[in-house]
């Protein structure tokens, strides 16, 4: 399906970065399939439905390198990710999935860049997966068999080569994307036009983005995904936080660029893109989620269409062509 400032697919998303050209995607942001800890369908192209966990890092590795190959030189590609418990017994391991994914970046020739903990509160993630290490009646029983609600880790990387289009943010940055509340007296430096070491307003936004403790995510700011479950599921993670897409999108992409994800589920690496004045393209194998993601992101599109500014869309305009937006 392609429509407006999007395209997405049901299918394969190898098969969809093939038909891309080199060097043609200038972001990537994604949540891989969890090593097996969850299973997604019963297709056998799916990744969750690897024999064991080298068998996943043997076909994950394929994503990465296509990534690696569609992806413009020195730009990023982000993935979400956690340790991934051996079980709930109450007396389990926790496998360094994450780990494992940076060995493998680094393998395909990405640099490792960033490391960023997405902070969960603990009775929440006891609630949502019920697990034993987190139950007060094991601190009291046993605290030995005790564990942590784990962070959700993002991962950052940067294709090998120079960036040849600058990120840039001539007066700051002016949204913010958390449960944090810029102080007031900073708006009025909001989309300040002189020297940038005044801009107090985008310094303060910075400092809560440049933190590698992102402790202040709405961790139930994600887009609707329950009706889009099967009646065979195993119980599906949250979609990815809007409030972590939306941080990456502005870091790590121009207005008009295009931003992709391999694995797009009900759609939320497709939605903040649109809406945030990008060209997004998305690949998800199953279909009820693919279903999902349709009437996701013609959401963002129509809001992009009715809410968007003017200067965002004219800047869009400018950086697509390559000429000047004249901002100071």
């Amino acid at each position: 399906m392609i429509e407006g400032g999007f395209a997405i697919y049901n299918g394969d998303c190898i098969e969809v970065m093939q038909s891309l050209p080199d060097s043609s995607v200038h972001l990537s942001v994604y949540s891989p399939p969890f090593g097996g800890l969850y299973h997604y369908s019963s297709n056998e192209r799916d990744l969750s439905n690897c024999p064991d966990y080298k068998a996943f890092f043997d076909h994950y590795a394929f994503v990465v390198r296509e990534l690696a190959r569609v992806t413009l030189p020195g730009r990023i590609t982000a993935v979400h990710c956690m340790d991934v418990p051996t079980g709930n017994s109450g007396c389990d391991a926790l496998i360094d999935f994450p780990g494992d994914i940076i060995r493998l970046h680094e393998k395909e020739g990405w640099k490792y860049t960033a490391r960023y903990a997405v902070w969960k509160e603990p009775l929440g993630v006891r609630n949502r997966t019920m697990q034993h290490n987190l139950a007060h009646k094991t601190v009291v029983e046993d605290s030995s068999r005790c564990g942590a609600a784990s962070a959700d880790w993002l991962l950052v990387f940067r294709n090998k080569g120079t960036n040849p289009k600058p990120l840039d943010h001539p007066t700051g940055l002016h949204e913010y994307a958390g449960e944090r509340k810029i102080p007031s007296e900073l708006y009025q430096w909001k989309g300040h036009t002189g020297k940038q070491t005044e801009n107090r307003f985008s310094h303060w936004i910075w400092r809560q983005y440049a933190s590698a403790f992102w402790d202040d995510i709405r961790i139930e700011r994600v887009l609707p995904y329950r009706d889009c479950k099967d009646k065979d599921d195993e119980k599906h993670v949250h979609p990815l936080q809007l409030d972590v897409i939306e941080r990456i999108v502005t870091l790590w992409s121009n207005p008009g660029e295009v931003v992709l994800t391999p694995f797009m589920g009900v759609g939320s690496e497709v939605y903040v893109p649109v809406k945030m004045g990008r060209k997004a393209i998305g690949a998800e194998l199953k279909e009820s989620y693919f279903r999902q993601a349709v009437k996701n992101v013609r959401d963002a599109a129509t809001e992009y269409a009715k809410e968007a500014p003017m200067d965002l869309l004219e800047a869009a305009k400018a950086k697509e062509l390559n000429e000047p937006t004249g901002a100071n």
